[in-house]
């Protein structure tokens, strides 16, 4: 990522391309089609350039190397503009529900330079449809303390899950998959299962920050994460996970392909395509794409079977399923954090393959920091998934001012502040 000014001359150009798009496709009649796709065509164009034009010389020249051919396609040296991938989805996305008429075409190009560029998601997201923020944009937002208060408290949680959970968890991680070879299977799972929760952290603290902030300004954006690891189904943990994302892809992907008024079979099709344009837009590496093409597969055998719903009341079953999920989840997590698909395998090797050996654990301290940012972050995602709807003790003002106040310390006292950017600012 690089937060080189000239950059926003990427943004620009998104924004005018999708902006004139959308007004051209609103008046004409004829040719729509052919308009819109050119429109998408182009603003894609430089997410493609920044993001993707290295990988697939790289894989060419693979090809081409491998046919026996000496022809090389050069690379280029370019660092990818901050939060592109975001920014030229929620620009597709606005363009699309002009076409298909589900929103008016935006005539005022202040406001709708701001709904692409909205600062508090512009990095990571989430996701935002015109729909939702452009009428927002276009109101008057006067200072609204409850909001403020409700928004203040979803930038604390986003702070604590940031660098309490997620950053510290890091530490451990990347000390572990930085020479996985010289740790042991148990240390590796460890160091996985940590991965699963740093990313979350990660992702949802930042998504909460976002949140928050535009809430004290006025703003209600998109709730991008549900619990995801309380997920009964791969299925499910995509209506809980990333969900501006889910979502879009399922808008603009999933639906146009058929969705699932088709066949079994095209059906199934459908799900592996839309997932596999998931795992692109992470990165341009083959460790996403298999990624993304994992995630399918287990919809698709979910979907086969019947389990893709939760039908019943049963808690054991309940929670065996939402065991076995995080355990698919964090299996394809590996794919998603290892630099190349052979270390990846050589992880996933270790952790079934080596079972001698103790869990390194840094220091005994760390581990227990590790452990009462999980704790916490389990508690309450516990509280809020089975105790919602009940008025309980967490309820109560002077508790709610000791649990800010205890985040807080924590977050100045034990949060690391000087772990560098955000994980989902890469993609």
């Amino acid at each position: 990522m690089n937060y080189n000014a000239v950059y926003a001359l990427v943004l620009l150009y998104i924004t005018i391309v999708t902006y004139g798009g959308g007004l051209l496709v609103g008046k004409i009649n004829e040719g729509k089609r052919t308009w819109i796709m050119m429109g998408a065509l182009l603003t894609l164009g430089p997410l493609l350039i920044f993001k993707y034009y290295n990988f697939i010389c790289e894989n060419c020249n693979a090809l081409l190397s491998w046919t026996g051919l000496r022809f090389s396609l050069p690379g280029l040296n370019w660092a990818i503009p901050l939060g592109i991938s975001f920014f030229t989805f929620q620009a597709i996305g606005y363009l699309w529900d002009v076409y298909y008429k589900k929103i008016r075409a935006e005539k005022a190009i202040v406001d709708y330079m701001l709904f692409v560029s909205f600062f508090p998601q512009i990095a990571s997201g989430p996701i935002s449809k015109a729909s939702e923020l452009l009428p927002q944009i276009k109101k008057l937002h006067p200072f609204n303390y409850m909001q403020a208060v409700s928004g203040l408290k979803l930038l604390l949680w986003g702070m604590f899950l940031k660098v309490v959970v997620a950053d510290r968890l890091g530490l451990y991680v990347d000390t572990v998959y930085r020479a996985y070879e010289h740790y042991s299977g148990i240390t590796c799972l460890v160091a996985s299962l940590f991965y699963s929760l740093q990313i979350y952290g990660d992702f949802a603290g930042y998504s909460l920050m976002a949140i928050g902030i535009a809430k004290t300004l006025g703003f209600d954006l998109i709730n991008n994460f549900q619990r995801p690891y309380f997920s009964v189904s791969v299925t499910d943990f995509w209506r809980r996970w990333h969900i501006s994302l889910s979502r879009w892809l399922k808008d603009y992907v999933y639906i146009p392909l058929g969705g699932n008024r088709c066949g079994r079979l095209r059906n199934y099709w459908n799900i592996l395509i839309t997932f596999l344009v998931s795992g692109i837009w992470h990165g341009a590496n083959w460790t996403f794409i298999v990624w993304g093409i994992l995630h399918g597969a287990f919809q698709i055998v979910e979907k086969a079977l019947g389990f893709q719903k939760y039908i019943g009341s049963n808690v054991l079953v309940k929670i065996t399923r939402i065991l076995i999920t995080f355990l698919l989840v964090n299996f394809a997590w590996i794919f998603f954090r290892m630099p190349s698909l052979t270390e990846a395998w050589e992880v996933i090797i270790k952790i079934f393959g080596d079972f001698d050996g103790e869990i390194y654990k840094s220091s005994n301290t760390n581990f227990v920091l590790y452990l009462t940012g999980i704790f916490i972050l389990v508690f309450k995602d516990v509280k809020d998934e089975f105790w919602a709807r009940r008025h309980t003790v967490f309820d109560k003002k002077a508790v709610k001012w000791i649990v800010c106040l205890m985040l807080l310390v924590l977050i100045v006292g034990v949060g690391v502040l000087d772990s560098g950017q955000f994980i989902y600012a890469n993609f």
